[in-house]
């Protein structure tokens, strides 16, 4: 039975609602959950968006998606001291579980009362637990993250093998080509990091490659399915 009183909101840092990974979350949710999508990006400009949330040189960078579909590479530090505001907003509206809808590692975030989901305690770990022994490669969308957000992975027993290709940019062709090439470095599991991705990756992924390939937000959106039931 749906609880009636759960409200749960979702926290992109590019721009709500994301058209991409909301479909697969609404197919996990039970009938009848409400919610309520907010973004990092909402209603800035792309000149707003380069003044406030630019990539630094050597600093450690996510990748979105805005309203019109066109990608953007942002700032993580500056991404991490908006989050908290957006977490607050949510709680204000009345939300019990919010879920923020990126795999990136956020150190020190938390909510109030709300039930705060994040992706980057929940996937490595289970990664983990799934492959085992097992060598797992990570398809990551910037090449820059295979260094920035390794730490997330250390409870792997091996350490994990990366490929880029982006969910937004590089089509699935890409994605092909990166999910072969882990499959030729040794990797026996593939783990797609990033919410960006979608079954049409994760088919494309599995082909190239006759890997078992685990889809971020498809897992995230079943773990998350059982908190509003």
């Amino acid at each position: 039975m749906t609880d009636k009183h759960a409200l749960l909101g979702t926290i992109t840092i590019g721009q709500a609602p994301r058209a991409d990974i909301t479909p697969i979350l609404l197919a996990a949710l039970p009938a009848g959950v409400r919610t309520l999508h907010v973004g990092v990006l909402d209603g800035l400009s792309p000149d707003d968006i380069a003044a406030r949330y630019a990539p630094r040189p050597g600093q450690a960078l996510l990748v979105s998606r805005l309203l019109d579909g066109h990608s953007v590479i942002l700032d993580k530090a500056a991404v991490q001291g908006a989050l908290a505001g957006k977490v607050a907003e949510l709680e204000a509206s009345g939300c019990t579980v919010i879920l923020v809808l990126c795999t990136g590692e956020f150190h020190g975030l938390g909510a109030q009362r709300a039930w705060l989901v994040e992706p980057d305690r929940i996937v490595p770990p289970a990664a983990a637990a799934l492959a085992g022994d097992r060598q797992v490669g990570i398809i990551v969308p910037l090449a820059e993250q295979a260094t920035s957000e390794a730490g997330k992975f250390s409870m792997l027993s091996r350490a994990p093998l990366c490929e880029a290709a982006s969910p937004y940019d590089d089509g699935l062709q890409a994605v092909e080509t990166a999910a072969r090439t882990l499959r030729e470095r040794g990797a026996q599991m593939l783990l797609m990091d990033c919410m960006g991705f979608v079954e049409d990756h994760r088919a494309a992924a599995r082909r190239a490659s006759g890997l078992p390939t685990v889809l971020s937000n498809a897992l995230i959106a079943k773990l998350v399915a059982e908190l509003v039931r």
